[in-house]
């Protein structure tokens, strides 16, 4: 079970100009093979499948509760993305069109498929894949890979 709190862990402030290649840069901290989402699901499969959780509850517990930190660090990284997308486009007539800006971006995946918004992936449009996932089920390997 996790608990909500309908806020950032820290405040973020809106970048000056919108800046799609910082963007771009970011989401390799979310979606990229070592980002937040693969932190995520190895602290949660790691939690999930720990053995001997009943001698070892104070560790199972640990790996639980970053699991958790780690879901917050991902919202906290999908927001500086959407900061740094917005303003990227503005309304415009078809003539000047509107989301020129994208085609010279690096991730064209902000201005195709997600509304210059953060996406599951990498900062090349690559999506996030359940293969980054490390759960061996010895808790000092996975202490030492986290």
């Amino acid at each position: 079970m996790f608990l909500r709190i309908d806020r950032l862990q820290i405040e973020l402030p809106q970048p000056k100009d919108p800046d799609p290649n910082a963007a771009a840069a970011v989401q390799e901290l979310l979606g990229g093979r070592f980002g937040e989402m693969s932190t995520l699901m190895n602290y949660t499969y790691q939690s999930f499948n720990f053995r001997g959780a009943d001698k070892l509850k104070a560790y199972r517990d640990l790996i639980a509760n970053i699991a958790t930190e780690e879901l917050g660090h991902i919202e906290l990284v999908a927001a500086t993305i959407n900061l740094l997308l917005t303003g990227s486009t503005k309304p415009d007539s078809p003539e000047n069109a509107p989301l020129r800006v994208g085609k010279d971006v690096r991730n064209t995946h902000h201005f195709i498929a997600t509304a210059q918004t953060a996406l599951v992936g990498n900062s090349m449009g690559a999506f996030w894949t359940g293969d980054y996932v490390f759960s061996s089920g010895n808790l000092v390997l996975d202490l030492l890979h986290n």
